[in-house]
Parts: C-alpha cells; sequence; structure tokens
C-alpha cells in the first residue's frame, strides 16, 4: 500500500477529501474488508469521508434591526407597558430574535457552517459540525438544561441563552430568579465541560428599569469575565446587558456604560478570544 495525504481513492466510491491509503497499483476494487462498512455508511446516508476542515474565523458583531425591535415595542406600548408570553410579539419571540443573531455569527466565526433546528431531546448534534437554535439539551454537572444556542461537535464546546424581562413589575419580582439561573446555568456545564464557552445576553427595555439599575449592571458584570478554564464555574466567558427602547427599537447607547463589558459590542469579540484560545488549530478547525 502506498500512503497519501488528504485524498482516499477507492475505485466505485469515487474520490474525496481524506487521510489514508491507496489501494496497490492495479487494483481497481475497494479493499474486500471495507466493503461492508462502506456500504452500511451510504445505506444510513452517512459520509464516506470526512468533511474538509473550515478556517476558525472572527465572530462577527450581534446586529439587532432597530425596525424588528420596533414592533416589539408598539406590542409592548399597547399591552401597557408589557409583553405577554403568547405571540404575536412574546417575550419568547423577543429573545428569538437574539438566539437566531447569536447562531448566525457563532456559524460564520465556525468557518461558515450551516445553522440547524436541534432536536428538543437530543443529546447530539443532528450534523457533525452545525450549530444549532432552538432548544439545545445539555446533561450538565448540576441539571439538565435546555439553551437557545449551541455547538456541540465533540461534547458541548458554546452554550448560550438569552434571558428577557418585560415590564416593572417582571423586574421587581424575578430579577433575582434571573441571577440564580445565570449561575447555576453557567455551572452545569463548565462543572461538566470546563472547556465550553457560555454566554448571556440579558434584554430590558428602559422604561421598565427603575433605581435598581446600578445593582443589575454590578452584579452582571461580576457573573462575567470567565477568561480562564480553572476559574469559577458560575461565571460566564460572555455577558451582554442590552437595553432597548419600545418607542424607537433602538439600542441604549449609553446604558451600559460604553466602558462596560456589558456592552453588546463587546460580546463576539468575548466569545471569539476565549473559543480561540480553547480550541484554535484543533479539528474540526483548519489551522
Amino acid at each position: 500500500m502506498r500512503p497519501v495525504r488528504n485524498r482516499l481513492h477507492l475505485v466505485g466510491f469515487g474520490e474525496a477529501p481524506a487521510t489514508g491509503l491507496l489501494p496497490p497499483r492495479g487494483c481497481n476494487a475497494a479493499p474486500t474488508k471495507l466493503r461492508p462498512l462502506l456500504g452500511a455508511r451510504m445505506r444510513a446516508g452517512l459520509a464516506l469521508y470526512p468533511p474538509l476542515m473550515a478556517p476558525l474565523g472572527v465572530m462577527p458583531p450581534i446586529r439587532i434591526d432597530p425596525a424588528q425591535l420596533a414592533v416589539f415595542g408598539q406590542q409592548w406600548t399597547a399591552n401597557g407597558g408589557a409583553l405577554s408570553r403568547s405571540p404575536p410579539y412574546s417575550s419568547g419571540q423577543l429573545g428569538s430574535l437574539f438566539d437566531a443573531a447569536v447562531g448566525e455569527a457563532l456559524a460564520q466565526m465556525l468557518g461558515g457552517i450551516p445553522v440547524v433546528s436541534p432536536n428538543a431531546t437530543s443529546l447530539v448534534a443532528s450534523r457533525s459540525d452545525c450549530v444549532e437554535v432552538g432548544p439545545v439539551r445539555v446533561v450538565g454537572g448540576v441539571r439538565p438544561q435546555n439553551f437557545d444556542v449551541g455547538y456541540r461537535p465533540d461534547g458541548v464546546r458554546f452554550a448560550f441563552d438569552s434571558k428577557t424581562l418585560n415590564d416593572k413589575k417582571s423586574i421587581g419580582k424575578n430579577w433575582q430568579n434571573m441571577v440564580n439561573d445565570l449561575a447555576t446555568e453557567a455551572t452545569t456545564v463548565h462543572s461538566r465541560f470546563p472547556y465550553a464557552i457560555v454566554a448571556f445576553v440579558v434584554v430590558l427595555p428602559r422604561p421598565a428599569l427603575g433605581d435598581g439599575l446600578s445593582a443589575i449592571i454590578g452584579t452582571l458584570e461580576r457573573l462575567g469575565g470567565r477568561r480562564l478554564v480553572d476559574e469559577p464555574a458560575h461565571r460566564a466567558e460572555a455577558m451582554s446587558l442590552v437595553v432597548w427602547d419600545p418607542a424607537t427599537g433602538q439600542l441604549d447607547a449609553a446604558t451600559p456604560d460604553p466602558s462596560s463589558s456589558l456592552r453588546i459590542e463587546r460580546f463576539s469579540d468575548d466569545v471569539s478570544g476565549s473559543y480561540a484560545a480553547r480550541y484554535k488549530g484543533l479539528p474540526p478547525h483548519a489551522d
């Protein structure tokens, strides 16, 4: 057998990128021992060869169209300063805007890989290398948890959740519960997958914020900023606070402060930096 790099040719199966061996010269059939395996993979609809590795890039900024947010703002105003849990323009659908934006940006960072909808009960991705946007099931060290965006080619590498509180009553009543959820979700991932990147975006309407804004910002800043894999598990690698104006759909340029680690403009840099530090040069990414 003669060795060859990056290509495997088996007559009858075509030619595809791989690392392996060519048959001896003059041989015009696949080795007998390989035929059942290759045939089984073909019948199962599986790839015969590993896919080409995609280059790891930089995560684009997270951008939300103000016109889309403005429609939610109209519903917020019509409801007397709140979003309901039921469509249209529900609190869950507001979070989905951010989920989709994060999923698309992450897929671009990972080399333009597909974005797919996961099976809510599956513990593995439906494709070998894809970003999942939807209920991504993760069995962590504390509890099973569904995340909104995930990347799990060989276990969890990225898990993201959007969090929305949409009126004064909800913020006053549920803020502390949200803090507990943020810390627990980060812990359940990091305690089992310490190299995983955990990220959150918290979305709040400006008119619903009261005197407790500085405490909210301080708490979220303390829950973010995890850079090293041996740092506390309850902290996230990327944490952003988005304050939006229901009247215009615009994001508040002054809250949090432009120098804060919570600015959505910093989110993608935080994800990119942490991911590259832990996975650059490792499969499924090319150098």
